[in-house]
């Protein structure tokens, strides 16, 4: 197992993989790492869908909108994962908002999908996350009850080649002391 620093510093956006299916023992411990993501109250909001189907993909895929770079990865990934959050649970107490930012369901899929993400790389496999498309179209292909929310698709695989290193600000440029 990778060192954790190592793990977050070396995880890309993976948009070309291999025609290798990922065994389901890998699979379950990458949901096993989600299902310990910390959540507002501990309502784990989340919800995943697991999509191998060509077909389904392949509907996936033209939800993206126009020039998306992940567009190829939907259908060349062996697995797309959906994320999917329950609405007014996360931020909630009895029934009633408790943030000035209303529902805080985004931020826990937030966190769910870089547990899911840093877990794959772990692994050895790729993802991207893409957020550019048709949440409502994409719900429906994949039945979505009301209630719920898609917010990212993840195109997920063996690697088949890396990308580079992005620039990075340096922690000095973003982090205040006492205020900002």
């Amino acid at each position: 197992m990778a060192d954790l620093m190592d793990v977050i510093q070396n995880r890309r956006s993976i948009r070309n993989y291999r025609d290798t299916k990922v065994p389901p023992e890998v699979l379950n411990r990458l949901f096993e790492a989600v299902r310990w993501t910390p959540s507002w109250a501990n309502t784990q909001c989340w919800e995943i869908v697991v999509v191998t189907n060509e077909e389904a993909k392949s509907k996936l895929q033209q939800t993206l909108a126009k020039g998306n770079p992940a567009t190829r990865a939907m259908v060349e990934a062996p697995i797309v994962i959906a994320v999917c959050g329950k609405l007014k649970s996360s931020g909630f107490y009895n029934g009633q908002v408790t943030t000035k930012l209303g529902d805080w369901f985004m931020f826990d899929l937030g966190l769910a999908t870089q547990t899911l993400c840093l877990a794959a790389h772990n692994e050895g496999l790729g993802t991207v996350v893409a957020g550019l498309f048709d949440q409502d179209k994409a719900g429906e292909i994949l039945g979505v009850p009301d209630g719920y929310q898609l917010v990212a698709l993840i195109p997920m695989g063996y690697p088949a080649k890396g990308s580079g290193v992005p620039k990075r600000r340096e922690a000095a440029e973003f982090v205040h002391h006492e205020k900002f």
